[in-house]
Protein backbone atom coordinates (compact mmCIF):
# COMPACT_ATOMS: atom_id res chain seq x y z
CA UNK A 1 0.00 0.00 0.00
CA UNK A 2 1.64 3.45 -0.96
CA UNK A 3 2.08 6.42 1.19
CA UNK A 4 -0.88 8.66 -0.25
CA UNK A 5 -3.62 5.48 0.16
CA UNK A 6 -2.04 4.55 3.60
CA UNK A 7 -3.08 8.46 4.49
CA UNK A 8 -6.60 7.61 3.14
CA UNK A 9 -9.30 7.10 5.76
CA UNK A 10 -12.52 5.63 4.80
CA UNK A 11 -15.34 6.23 7.76
CA UNK A 12 -18.16 4.34 7.53
CA UNK A 13 -21.67 4.54 9.54
CA UNK A 14 -22.60 1.48 11.12
CA UNK A 15 -26.44 1.32 11.75
CA UNK A 16 -28.69 1.03 8.34
CA UNK A 17 -25.27 1.23 5.99
CA UNK A 18 -22.99 -1.61 7.42
CA UNK A 19 -26.80 -3.73 7.56
CA UNK A 20 -29.95 -3.04 5.26
CA UNK A 21 -32.61 -0.84 6.66
CA UNK A 22 -35.13 -3.77 6.39
CA UNK A 23 -33.78 -5.78 9.41
CA UNK A 24 -36.45 -3.46 11.51
CA UNK A 25 -34.02 -2.57 13.96
CA UNK A 26 -34.42 1.40 13.76
CA UNK A 27 -38.10 0.33 14.60
CA UNK A 28 -37.35 -1.18 17.53
CA UNK A 29 -35.27 1.46 18.68
CA UNK A 30 -37.66 3.69 18.31
CA UNK A 31 -40.07 1.64 20.15
CA UNK A 32 -37.95 1.74 23.23
CA UNK A 33 -37.17 5.22 23.16
CA UNK A 34 -40.90 5.85 23.41
CA UNK A 35 -40.90 3.25 26.25
CA UNK A 36 -38.47 5.12 28.07
CA UNK A 37 -39.57 8.50 27.34
CA UNK A 38 -43.14 7.42 29.18
CA UNK A 39 -40.84 5.70 31.81
CA UNK A 40 -39.47 9.16 32.95
CA UNK A 41 -42.73 10.70 32.71
CA UNK A 42 -43.47 12.20 29.11
CA UNK A 43 -47.43 12.82 28.16
CA UNK A 44 -48.46 9.11 26.61
CA UNK A 45 -50.14 11.21 24.07
CA UNK A 46 -47.05 13.06 23.02
CA UNK A 47 -44.11 11.14 23.79
CA UNK A 48 -43.34 9.82 20.06
CA UNK A 49 -43.72 13.80 19.07
CA UNK A 50 -41.71 14.62 21.43
CA UNK A 51 -39.08 12.48 20.92
CA UNK A 52 -39.11 13.21 17.12
CA UNK A 53 -38.71 16.73 17.90
CA UNK A 54 -35.71 16.12 20.41
CA UNK A 55 -34.38 14.11 16.93
CA UNK A 56 -34.62 16.81 14.52
CA UNK A 57 -33.42 19.38 17.12
CA UNK A 58 -30.29 17.78 18.19
CA UNK A 59 -29.58 15.06 16.10
CA UNK A 60 -30.63 12.28 18.55
CA UNK A 61 -33.51 12.03 21.44
CA UNK A 62 -31.18 10.94 23.95
CA UNK A 63 -29.37 14.46 23.51
CA UNK A 64 -32.44 16.30 24.13
CA UNK A 65 -33.82 13.78 27.10
CA UNK A 66 -30.93 14.90 28.85
CA UNK A 67 -31.14 18.63 27.82
CA UNK A 68 -34.57 18.82 28.94
CA UNK A 69 -35.02 16.17 31.08
CA UNK A 70 -32.33 15.24 33.19
CA UNK A 71 -32.12 11.81 32.57
CA UNK A 72 -29.71 9.09 33.14
CA UNK A 73 -27.98 8.33 30.23
CA UNK A 74 -26.45 4.86 31.75
CA UNK A 75 -29.79 3.85 32.59
CA UNK A 76 -31.25 5.14 28.37
CA UNK A 77 -28.35 2.81 27.23
CA UNK A 78 -29.10 0.35 28.86
CA UNK A 79 -33.00 0.35 28.49
CA UNK A 80 -32.51 1.00 25.10
CA UNK A 81 -29.62 0.39 23.09
CA UNK A 82 -28.62 -2.40 25.13
CA UNK A 83 -32.21 -4.44 25.10
CA UNK A 84 -32.03 -4.58 21.37
CA UNK A 85 -31.53 -8.38 20.73
CA UNK A 86 -29.15 -7.51 17.70
CA UNK A 87 -27.32 -11.13 17.97
CA UNK A 88 -30.74 -12.47 16.71
CA UNK A 89 -31.46 -10.34 14.27
CA UNK A 90 -28.05 -9.26 12.49
CA UNK A 91 -26.23 -12.45 10.57
CA UNK A 92 -22.61 -12.46 9.76
CA UNK A 93 -22.18 -10.53 6.31
CA UNK A 94 -19.44 -12.49 4.37
CA UNK A 95 -20.01 -10.57 1.40
CA UNK A 96 -19.28 -6.97 3.57
CA UNK A 97 -16.08 -8.59 5.06
CA UNK A 98 -14.52 -9.36 1.88
CA UNK A 99 -15.71 -6.24 0.54
CA UNK A 100 -13.80 -4.41 3.72
CA UNK A 101 -11.14 -6.55 3.55
CA UNK A 102 -10.65 -5.30 0.05
CA UNK A 103 -10.67 -1.45 0.21
CA UNK A 104 -7.29 0.14 -0.15
CA UNK A 105 -7.60 2.66 3.14
CA UNK A 106 -7.64 2.52 6.30
CA UNK A 107 -10.89 1.51 7.99
CA UNK A 108 -12.75 3.57 10.96
CA UNK A 109 -16.52 3.50 12.09
CA UNK A 110 -18.17 6.91 12.83
CA UNK A 111 -21.47 6.57 14.49
CA UNK A 112 -24.17 8.39 16.10
CA UNK A 113 -24.64 5.39 18.30
CA UNK A 114 -23.14 4.85 21.94
CA UNK A 115 -19.59 2.40 22.24
CA UNK A 116 -21.48 -0.72 23.05
CA UNK A 117 -24.30 -1.13 20.44
CA UNK A 118 -21.11 0.07 17.56
CA UNK A 119 -19.16 -2.87 19.08
CA UNK A 120 -22.11 -5.50 18.94
CA UNK A 121 -22.99 -4.46 15.69
CA UNK A 122 -19.53 -4.96 14.40
CA UNK A 123 -18.90 -8.33 15.81
CA UNK A 124 -22.84 -9.49 14.80
CA UNK A 125 -21.63 -8.66 11.42
CA UNK A 126 -18.15 -10.32 11.89
CA UNK A 127 -16.31 -7.26 10.89
CA UNK A 128 -15.50 -5.86 14.22
CA UNK A 129 -12.05 -6.44 13.79
CA UNK A 130 -11.21 -4.77 10.23
CA UNK A 131 -11.36 -1.50 11.74
CA UNK A 132 -8.75 1.04 13.49
CA UNK A 133 -11.22 2.56 15.58
CA UNK A 134 -14.59 4.00 16.42
CA UNK A 135 -16.06 7.61 16.59
CA UNK A 136 -19.13 7.14 19.01
CA UNK A 137 -21.21 9.54 20.78
CA UNK A 138 -20.32 9.07 24.58
CA UNK A 139 -23.95 9.74 26.53
CA UNK A 140 -22.09 10.50 29.48
CA UNK A 141 -19.90 12.92 27.98
CA UNK A 142 -21.78 16.76 28.57
CA UNK A 143 -23.42 18.21 25.43
CA UNK A 144 -21.37 15.23 23.46
CA UNK A 145 -21.26 16.25 19.68
CA UNK A 146 -22.75 13.46 16.81
CA UNK A 147 -23.44 13.94 13.19
CA UNK A 148 -24.00 15.91 11.31
CA UNK A 149 -22.56 18.45 13.36
CA UNK A 150 -19.05 19.99 12.11
CA UNK A 151 -17.91 18.91 15.54
CA UNK A 152 -18.60 15.62 15.19
CA UNK A 153 -16.24 15.04 12.07
CA UNK A 154 -13.57 16.86 13.43
CA UNK A 155 -13.67 14.52 16.32
CA UNK A 156 -13.60 11.81 13.90
CA UNK A 157 -10.59 13.08 11.92
CA UNK A 158 -8.49 13.86 15.36
CA UNK A 159 -9.15 9.99 16.48
CA UNK A 160 -8.45 8.97 12.93
CA UNK A 161 -5.26 10.62 12.86
CA UNK A 162 -5.84 12.13 9.03
CA UNK A 163 -5.68 15.89 8.88
CA UNK A 164 -6.64 16.32 5.09
CA UNK A 165 -10.44 16.76 4.24
CA UNK A 166 -9.39 15.43 0.78
CA UNK A 167 -8.15 11.97 2.08
CA UNK A 168 -11.31 11.33 4.32
CA UNK A 169 -14.14 8.99 2.69
CA UNK A 170 -17.35 8.71 3.70
CA UNK A 171 -19.92 6.42 3.58
CA UNK A 172 -23.70 7.01 5.59
CA UNK A 173 -27.29 6.30 5.18
CA UNK A 174 -28.70 9.53 6.19
CA UNK A 175 -28.56 12.68 3.51
CA UNK A 176 -28.21 15.28 6.25
CA UNK A 177 -24.70 13.59 7.32
CA UNK A 178 -23.67 13.11 3.57
CA UNK A 179 -23.89 16.76 2.89
CA UNK A 180 -22.32 17.89 6.12
CA UNK A 181 -19.22 15.50 5.00
CA UNK A 182 -19.06 16.97 1.69
CA UNK A 183 -19.03 20.72 2.82
CA UNK A 184 -15.98 19.87 4.44
CA UNK A 185 -13.94 18.57 1.57
CA UNK A 186 -14.89 14.58 2.41
CA UNK A 187 -15.24 12.29 -0.51
CA UNK A 188 -19.07 10.86 0.32
CA UNK A 189 -21.29 8.24 -0.79
CA UNK A 190 -25.35 7.82 0.57
CA UNK A 191 -26.34 4.45 0.79
CA UNK A 192 -29.93 4.02 0.37
CA UNK A 193 -32.50 1.30 -0.87
CA UNK A 194 -34.57 4.27 -2.24
CA UNK A 195 -31.78 5.50 -5.08
CA UNK A 196 -32.87 5.01 -8.12
CA UNK A 197 -29.65 5.25 -10.15
CA UNK A 198 -26.50 4.27 -9.25
CA UNK A 199 -23.44 6.71 -9.56
CA UNK A 200 -20.43 7.53 -7.37
CA UNK A 201 -22.59 9.85 -5.09
CA UNK A 202 -25.14 7.29 -4.38
CA UNK A 203 -25.25 3.50 -3.62
CA UNK A 204 -28.31 1.25 -2.84
CA UNK A 205 -26.31 -1.02 -0.76
CA UNK A 206 -23.24 -0.87 1.08
CA UNK A 207 -21.97 -3.92 -0.92
CA UNK A 208 -22.13 -1.68 -4.01
CA UNK A 209 -19.54 0.54 -2.87
CA UNK A 210 -17.14 -0.88 -5.25
CA UNK A 211 -18.80 0.74 -7.76
CA UNK A 212 -19.29 4.31 -6.80
CA UNK A 213 -15.01 4.37 -5.44
CA UNK A 214 -13.69 1.83 -8.01
CA UNK A 215 -10.22 3.45 -7.32
CA UNK A 216 -10.04 2.46 -4.03
CA UNK A 217 -10.59 -1.30 -4.50
CA UNK A 218 -7.79 -3.54 -5.36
Amino acid sequence: MGSIQFERVFFFDIDNCLYAPDLGISPLMKQRIYAYGREIGLDENEVVKTCGQYYRDYGLSIRGLIKHHDIDPAGFNEKVDGSIPLEDIIKPDPKLRTMLENIQTRRWAFTNAGIDHARRVLKCLQVDDLFEGITFCNYLEPDFPCKPEREAYDRAMAEAGVSDPQQCFFVDDSAKNIEAARRLGWTAVLVSPKTSQLSNREIQTIHQLPEALPQLFC
